[in-house]
């Protein structure tokens, strides 16, 4: 019980920081950019269920899962748990089968799946958000995963497709609502060398989207940047960024050590603060 207490003292302290980093990085964006208040997601993945109603506690409602096959949101004791939350926002931010749909789509309160990558799987999800939610005319929104890295690692659309993509899920896609394009882009990159170029390749196919398709820039959000780079993300555009670790702390894996400390919220964000504020300091933030 102690450690339970202490472990969501500690996500509480963690978010309200990264919270006020978001508001900081948000005000120091060129006013030439859609005024968009950025949404953080807290990716809550594998962590226990009484963090995430410490942090919806403190405000939080929007939050990340990015297994189907391990979703915590489908066991039993977490629905109980979670009903102490109902504005809570499930966004599905991981590579989504098609085989996967029809049980994510009935996860309670999902408000957005940002992993669409295909239109194979945009035309899956469209007909089976019918079904599931045939009683409701409410729309599923939807993001446009692109792989901006080119990495064979990653998933996502080719950033050649986005816009045809685009096209077939507003035109044939009644169910779903777009909401605009995700990247996970490559890990690591050294901001000293200048902005991200998988955030400026977001941008791009945005604004090629907007040119193409005839939408408000202001209507299409961006998707991009996690614990390591949320504030440069949102710095160059990024509407909606996903952080976990800093706020929850490492990854917890079947297989990892027992009863490992979770570092305050000062040592998980210190080395990446400081990090980034120097690699930042320079840089000249431009839209394309």
């Amino acid at each position: 019980m102690w450690k339970a207490v202490v472990m969501s003292e500690e996500v509480g302290k963690a978010l309200q920081s990264v919270v006020e980093r978001v508001n900081q990085a948000a005000a120091r964006r060129p006013k030439t950019l859609p005024a968009l208040p950025p949404r953080l997601v807290a990716v809550s993945k594998t962590k226990p269920t009484e963090l995430v109603i410490e942090a919806y506690r403190q405000g939080q409602r929007d939050f990340g899962e990015n297994y189907v096959s391990s979703y915590q949101l489908m066991s039993s004791w977490r629905k109980l748990q979670i009903q102490s939350c109902p504005e809570i926002q499930w966004h599905f931010i991981g590579h989504l089968q098609k085989n996967n749909v029809n049980k994510l789509l009935g996860v309670p309160n999902l408000f957005m799946v940002e992993t669409v990558d295909s239109v194979k799987l945009a035309d899956k999800v469209n007909s089976s958000w019918q079904r599931v939610r045939a009683a409701s005319t409410q729309r599923l929104k939807i993001m446009v995963q692109i792989n901006t890295s080119g990495e064979q690692s990653k998933h996502g659309l080719p950033p050649e497709e986005t816009v045809t993509t685009v096209k077939h899920i507003l035109s044939q896609c009644n169910a779903l609502h777009f909401t605009g394009l995700m990247t996970i882009g490559r890990y690591g990159y050294d901001l000293s060398k200048g902005p991200n170029p998988d955030f400026q390749m977001l941008l791009s196919r945005r604004q090629e989207v907007c040119d193409g398709l005839k939408l408000p820039l202001e209507e299409v959000e961006l998707s991009m940047g996690m614990s390591s780079d949320f504030e440069h993300a949102i710095e160059v555009g990024a509407t909606n960024v996903r952080v976990g670790s800093i706020i929850f702390g490492n990854r917890e894996y079947p297989n990892s050590a027992p009863n490992t400390p979770i570092p305050s919220p000062e040592k998980r964000s210190k080395v990446v603060s400081e990090e980034a504020a120097k690699k930042m300091a320079h840089l000249t933030v431009s839209e394309h």
